[in-house]
């Protein structure tokens, strides 16, 4: 067993323009004062990093760690969650997404899919340039506008679909591969890859990739009311990648999953800080203690009711406090006897 690395922290949600949020040096110089020891890296944002000068410059790569270790923090990861989810886009949805690709590619959906798929590339060689073993990313949809079957789907469409996400990813987790990197989707709604069922439904079209991995997220499990603690025992050897993020889903009378269209203070299901949910943490830690999960626990802040800064400020010491430190001997070895081939079969009665 192993004992699981962090706490970490994830970027994204903090990142701003007022110090000590608008640069990688203060927010880490921020982040390690609250207790975190690793610190997750939006690659999206310039104010963090350049993603293609990391990938294209070892030295560049090597500053970025400088600036980290300085603080006395480890890079966890990186994400390319916004870019993850160019590389398949319904045209439902490409107004809405168009937002997150450069400006001078909106509107051209072909150029912004393009360009997704080399952010991954570079996502890759970036990550083996920082030194780190994992990424995360989100799967982008084809299917999702037709999640709820009505009007009822034409036969065939699910497995189109599937085909063509498989056909777009299987390159790029070729080169995460080369690379020596697992690309871990985030399983969420608004994503293809939104459950255990449609997870294997994607590896069966990418041929099982030993390199198409998973980043576990209970928040967005229990909004699904789906059993996130035997998920893990499903896919527990796929889990490279942990987002400590808590949740909590209250169903009334006039409300459930889907929420009404409902802002998020005022859904059914909703994110909350880490504490503040149902999320059944202390089971969470001990079954990735007891599978051996080697990466790192990462809180990734997203509530609808707290202070960020105050969610931030409790993330660290609730993950420190969670976190197993795994024993190396058995409990009861105070009373072993001791044991060879001989003593052991005289026991069992066998001459």
């Amino acid at each position: 067993m192993t004992t699981l690395k962090g706490p970490g922290i994830f970027l994204a949600q903090f990142m701003g323009d007022k110090a000590p949020f608008n640069s990688l040096a203060d927010i880490c110089k921020w982040a390690a004062s609250l207790g975190f020891t690793g610190v997750q890296i939006p690659t999206w944002d310039g104010r963090c990093i350049d993603l293609q000068k990391a990938a294209e410059s070892k030295t560049y790569a090597d500053e970025i760690n400088g600036i980290v270790r300085e603080a006395g923090l480890e890079i966890t990861e990186l994400s390319t969650h916004l870019q993850g989810q160019l590389v398949a886009v319904n045209p439902a949805y490409d107004v809405l997404f168009d937002g997150f690709a450069p400006e001078h590619l909106r509107n051209n959906p072909k150029a912004r899919t393009e360009w997704a798929v080399q952010q991954l590339k570079y996502a890759a060689k970036a990550s083996k340039n920082l030194g780190l073993n994992a990424h995360a990313t989100f799967s982008g949809a084809l299917l999702w506008h037709t999640v709820y079957p009505w009007p009822q789907r034409p036969a065939g469409l699910v497995e189109t679909g599937f085909t063509e996400l498989g056909k777009r990813w299987l390159p790029i987790l070729n080169v995460f591969d080369g690379e020596g990197i697992d690309l871990c989707y985030e399983i969420h709604p608004g994503e293809d890859l939104h459950d255990g069922v449609t997870y294997e439904m994607f590896l069966e079209k990418v041929n099982n990739h030993a390199r198409a991995c998973l980043l576990y997220d209970p928040s967005h499990f229990v909004l699904q009311c789906l059993d996130y603690l035997s998920y893990i025992d499903h896919y527990h050897d796929r889990i490279k990648m942990f987002h400590v993020k808590d949740a909590e889903f209250n169903p009334t009378g006039k409300q459930g999953v889907y929420g009404g269209y409902q802002n998020w203070v005022e859904r059914a299901g909703r994110f909350r800080s880490l504490g503040d949910g149902q999320v059944d943490f202390k089971s969470i830690f001990s079954k990735l203690a007891a599978y051996d999960y080697k990466g790192w626990a990462v809180m990734e802040w997203e509530c609808a009711l707290k202070h960020p800064e105050v969610g931030a400020a409790e993330g660290a010491p609730f993950i420190k406090q969670h976190i197993i430190k795994v024993t190396e001997k058995a409990f009861d070895d105070f009373a072993g006897t001791g044991s060879d081939e001989n003593f052991n079969r005289s026991i069992l009665g066998i001459h």
